[in-house]
């Protein structure tokens, strides 16, 4: 997270936190948070305090935080290659320290009020496959959306704008069906505190690297064979309607038109794996 104090200045009383006030106005009036909601108090200035405006010099403050993101979606895949979809992410926030980006030797850190908190996310997916090897695809995506943080952040104060996350997932097939996956990506998102009666308000950025892991689940094109005691491997045919095997585990790799569920025999496993012919 960072943002830009242009028309405020920062005032550092020794063992206190820095305040912030704005450029112009009395110093009767300071600010102790203006990240995630508005805080205000007055603190007397004494001849050690340090005091800067963002008119004379580089001001602002940049701090890291922590997301763990639950995340659910869903897309339709087209082509063998194209996907769009919809996704809701629910997300456990919580902000850490932030630092002086000038004057570090004089001014200090402080940590925002409320600092923990959740925000959830609704987005709309698209992405395209671009690359397989053997069991493995690489699909390059993209969301946008809307967020919106939780109790933790006044949002009558926050004005918000959509929000860009872009991606690589990387999936392992398990089974006709079933993909476990990775997926590095990082996001895009920005808002705007109202700090001041007058209007006057400050510019975050809210970036964020995430690092997702999780299981895919295909709905199968066939349906499942209603025969219980039927035992084809293979896709087939009753009467004039096709169906999927009832032998397919959802953990296991299974070629439809073939099975698989025993691609190596007893004879060549365990102790026997390493003799070219056992029997």
């Amino acid at each position: 997270m960072k943002h830009k104090l242009d028309n405020f200045g920062v005032f550092q009383r020794p063992g206190f936190a820095p305040r912030i006030f704005q450029t112009g106005s009395p110093l009767d009036t300071t600010y102790t948070n203006w990240v995630n909601r508005v805080s205000r108090d007055t603190l007397t200035q004494t001849p050690a305090s340090f005091l800067v405006t963002g008119d004379t010099a580089k001001l602002g403050f940049k701090g890291k935080g922590k997301n763990i993101p639950f995340n659910v979606s869903m897309h339709y895949e087209f082509l063998k290659r194209y996907r769009i979809g919809l996704g809701y992410s629910y997300e456990y926030l919580t902000l850490g320290e932030f630092q002086p980006i000038s004057f570090k030797d004089s001014i200090g850190t402080f940590r925002p009020g409320q600092y923990r908190g959740w925000m959830r996310k609704f987005y709309g997916y698209a992405g395209v496959s671009f690359y397989r090897i053997d069991k493995f695809l690489f699909t390059g995506d993209l969301q946008v959306g809307s967020y919106k943080p939780k109790r933790n952040f006044d949002n009558s104060l926050i004005k918000k704008g959509i929000y860009f996350n872009l991606g690589v997932t990387i999936e392992r097939e398990l089974s006709e069906n079933l993909r476990l996956f990775v997926r590095p990506s990082y996001d895009f998102k920005r808002y705007t505190l109202n700090v001041a009666n007058n209007g006057s308000s400050i510019k975050h950025r809210m970036n964020a690297a995430y690092l997702q892991v999780g299981f895919s689940y295909s709905i199968p094109e066939l349906p499942r064979c209603f025969l219980k005691d039927c035992k084809i491997q293979i896709n087939h045919a009753h009467g004039n309607k096709e169906y999927r095997s009832r032998r397919h585990p959802i953990y296991k790799k299974q070629n439809p038109g073939y099975g698989e569920n025993h691609p190596t025999l007893i004879k060549y496993k365990g102790k026997n794996k390493r003799k070219l012919n056992p029997y």
